[in-house]
């Protein structure tokens, strides 16, 4: 298993692509699911549809990207207190994400976890957000702290055959 914490695998800035890893759990629980990872904080309060799942944050590079029932990779929350009302209301729509991983937790994100009880894990040592991509199919496992990260597989096309149309 690779250790972010023990300095055995690459860090942050090397491609890896797939692997288990040692992380901090924070809230109970575990779930499996395709990755959306934010490469800015979530704002809460205006910032998400939990109606459907959505976030709609105007200056958000996600945009338009649908966090229902994924493994919401972010590397914070930010804005106010309403970030964990609009998380719970997201939760009670059926529309909340599987699980969370972050990189920074605050006390709106902690409030936030708190609420919405999802899976929810961290590590100190390495930026989850720069090691998960959009895709991926992610293991959280916050009872054990353990992090399982499967890329895509890439599409494999048959060769064409000579002859054939």
């Amino acid at each position: 298993m690779a250790d972010p914490k023990s300095g055995s695998t690459a860090g942050p800035a090397a491609d890896v692509r797939g692997g288990t890893w040692a992380v901090d759990g924070v809230c109970p629980g575990s779930a499996t699911g395709e990755a959306l990872v934010c490469t800015e904080p979530i704002s809460g309060w205006g910032g998400i549809d939990p109606a459907t799942g959505t976030i709609v944050e105007t200056r958000h590079p996600q945009r338009g990207a649908t966090f229902a029932g994924k493994i919401l990779v972010i590397p914070g929350a930010k804005g106010s207190s309403g970030w964990s009302g609009q998380f719970h209301l997201a939760m009670l729509n059926g529309t909340a994400p599987a699980a969370i991983v972050f990189d920074r937790l605050n006390s709106k994100l902690a409030l936030g976890l708190v609420v919405l009880r999802t899976p929810a894990v961290t590590s100190g040592q390495i930026a989850l957000t720069g090691v998960i991509r959009t895709g991926d199919q992610v293991g959280v496992d916050a009872d054990n702290g353990l992090l399982t990260v499967t890329p895509p597989r890439p599409e494999t096309a048959l060769p064409q055959q000579e002859g054939m149309t």
